[in-house]
């Protein structure tokens, strides 16, 4: 039987250890500067590379790619299990090779140079996302301190620290004030910028095929559209199925098994993609509100009321986002156009 051979490199900004098994024996476990293991790397015949999806992973992946190497990325939690000793930079190369031969094993799809630039855009917008939520929240509770309750929202934000500065007879410092007024800038310069990044964001994906399919679905805007389309890969291909892709997300529920009895404990909060899911659910019980207060208009509406009937409004939106998440990667991975259910005469 003819034995494969793996290539597990431990990522790092300048030095990069290097462990190649050829089968299951260790050829060698050594270190390389980033333009040695650039260089080794192309010498090296087409075969196996691994490497933990965490920071320049894609990089290195393409990089790989383009000099005829078959690249896997695996995610870090997977590898600790396969680390025997200390953590050292040999152990966790060798442990990176380990744990990509076993049968189980699961990959992360590695990004194209458009992917991970549109994933970048929206790191960017999430990071001025929450930028702005934490100026916001700075500011509203300094100035309770001094009896000012400011409201939810940006609009009664804008509007109460305008007033608060603009009243010199109220209770806030002197002292205080400018840099109150600083912060509140800081503020609105931010939400700016955030604005003018979706809007630029916004018209690109007018002319990007597979986003613009995916927004046809129900309760998918631009932003979900983007995250679907990032997760899921170009062709759907980084999952098998749409219910690998959906559990992947974290929309399904968790299972607790034993002596063939299955047990069903509903979504979990500790796995899965946060905030994409955070998001799904959110575009779905937009659509499940709107359907709840009406006659429902096609077959689709029809098991999405019943559903908020029996189960309540929110475990019905879980589960749109659920069918929604699956119905993309099938729009994805076949390429085809989304069928909007027919409407009631």
């Amino acid at each position: 039987m003819k034995k494969s051979t793996t290539i597990a490199i431990d990522l790092a900004k300048h030095s990069f250890q290097v462990c190649k098994l050829h089968g299951s024996s260790d050829e060698f476990n050594k270190a390389f500067t980033r333009d040695k293991l650039k260089a080794w790397l192309i010498q090296q015949p087409p075969t196996i590379v691994v490497m933990e999806a965490c920071s320049t992973a894609h990089y290195w992946g393409r990089f790989c790619c383009n000099h005829g190497h078959s690249v896997r990325l695996i995610a870090p939690k997977y590898v600790t299990a396969y680390r025997t000793g200390q953590k050292t930079d040999k152990n966790d190369a060798t442990a990176i090779a380990v744990a990509s031969q076993q049968a189980n094993a699961r990959f992360v799809a590695l990004k194209s140079i458009d992917e991970q630039a549109l994933q970048s855009i929206d790191r960017i917008r999430q990071h001025l996302t929450d930028w702005i939520t934490a100026t916001s929240n700075m500011v509203r509770s300094l100035l309770s301190e001094f009896g000012f309750i400011i409201p939810k929202g940006h609009s009664a934000f804008k509007r109460h620290i305008i007033e608060i500065l603009e009243d010199g007879q109220n209770s806030l410092p002197d002292i205080l004030r400018e840099h109150v007024a600083n912060a509140f800038h800081l503020h609105e310069t931010l939400a700016k910028k955030r604005a003018d990044l979706e809007t630029s964001l916004t018209q690109h994906l007018k002319h990007h095929d597979a986003c613009k399919k995916l927004e046809a679905l129900e309760g998918i805007g631009p932003v979900n559209a983007l995250g679907l389309y990032l997760s899921l890969g170009a062709n759907g291909g980084n999952f098998k199925n749409g219910r690998e892709a959906s559990a992947c997300i974290g929309l399904t529920p968790k299972q607790h098994s034993t002596g063939g009895r299955v047990t069903l404990l509903g979504i979990s909060k500790k796995v899965g993609q946060k905030k994409l899911r955070s998001s799904l659910i959110q575009g779905a019980l937009a659509v499940a509100k709107v359907v709840d207060k009406r006659e429902p208009r096609n077959v689709k509406e029809t098991w999405l009321k019943s559903l908020i009937q029996r189960a309540g409004l929110m475990k019905a939106a879980v589960a749109l986002a659920n069918k929604t998440t699956r119905t993309a990667w099938a729009l994805l991975h076949y390429g085809s156009e989304y069928q909007a259910p027919l409407t009631y005469e």
